[in-house]
């Protein structure tokens, strides 16, 4: 297996076709055509399934994808580590960026990031967990920003910047908003984030440690800010998410957080990061950034920054 083969898998992946493959390489479609041959042949399996539209991969050829963008990922991190040690600037940096970080504090760290090192090109992903983890595992992504507290330690090392406030949020029109109890809401219909893994985990902060529970099929899980907020203001839901979203569209002047007689748990920001895999130049100039803009919010005499600034505890 030869890493050349590896891309053209890759590339016809994530073009859909040999001819759009072999011109993302900049190679010709036979050297695509006999890559994955050969690849075919060693492995005694067909990894292409040709149509009139382009190729799609086989059952084969999707197992074997994320073993092919991991090692090609792989080899990327490290030509990325050995220029570091000769002192060579990255030439580029993936980020994945919690939603409501998106919407505030963002463009402010990216302004600073790009006069420190004009030259790096920046890829910002909308940094949901179930988007950020797996281009974590991968190698894709340099760095998450976003929550640390249901991540495996064996996996995963973070360095926490701030601490927020989980709430329940309603449209201004929902007839239950100024209720003061969960009890009163457990036959409403509800929007959340969460993994596969971390459900149960989400459940049990929410409902479960006060004796409560909701019907499965009430709760609507939205792997999308966008679609978690146009539920809560257009579907009539109840949202559990991070007090800073109140701040950011379409929630913003349109929603309200309940005042609950529960405790609700706190969340994190963090920079999260394989634990096997040390941030380099780019990656460490753009957290510094991220903490120049939470530290700019918390002294600023904006109104709007002062609101998120009250509503954040820095940790660094």
């Amino acid at each position: 297996m030869k890493l050349h083969q590896l891309q053209a898998l890759i590339a016809v992946a994530d073009s859909g076709g040999i001819r759009s493959a072999a011109r993302g390489l900049g190679l010709s479609q036979a050297a695509i055509t006999r890559a994955l041959r050969e690849l075919e042949e060693e492995q005694g399996l067909p990894l292409l399934s040709r149509h009139a539209g382009g190729a799609r991969l086989t059952v084969a050829g999707q197992t074997l994808l994320p073993h092919a963008r991991q090692i090609a990922s792989q080899l990327e991190n490290a030509q990325r580590d050995l220029a570091s040690l000769r002192g060579e600037t990255p030439t580029r940096l993936c980020v994945g960026v919690t939603p409501w970080f998106g919407q505030t504090l963002l463009a402010v760290a990216v302004q600073a990031f790009r006069r420190e090192m004009p030259a790096v090109q920046l890829e910002l992903y909308e940094g949901l967990q179930a988007v950020s983890l797996s281009l974590l595992r991968t190698g894709q992504m340099q760095f998450a920003l976003g929550p640390a507290g249901n991540l495996p330690g064996q996996e995963f090392a973070h360095e926490p910047l701030a601490r927020y406030r989980m709430r329940v949020l309603a449209s201004n029109l929902h007839p239950l908003r100024t209720a003061r109890s969960l009890g009163q809401l457990l036959e409403q219909d509800w929007v959340m984030n969460f993994t596969q893994a971390s459900h149960e985990q989400v459940m049990h902060e929410l409902f479960g440690r006060y004796g409560y529970s909701v019907a499965p099929g009430r709760i609507v899980c939205a792997q999308s800010s966008a679609m978690l907020s146009s539920l809560i203001i257009n579907a009539g839901m109840l949202g559990y998410s991070p007090e800073p979203m109140l701040l950011c569209e379409p929630l913003r002047g349109k929603a309200t957080a309940l005042a609950l007689d529960e405790t609700l748990e706190e969340g994190d920001i963090s920079v999260v990061r394989l634990r096997d895999q040390a941030l380099d130049p780019a990656a460490r100039c753009f957290v510094g950034c991220l903490q120049q803009a939470l530290k700019a919010c918390a002294r600023s005499s904006d109104a709007e920054a002062r609101q998120l600034a009250d509503m954040l505890r820095l940790l660094f």
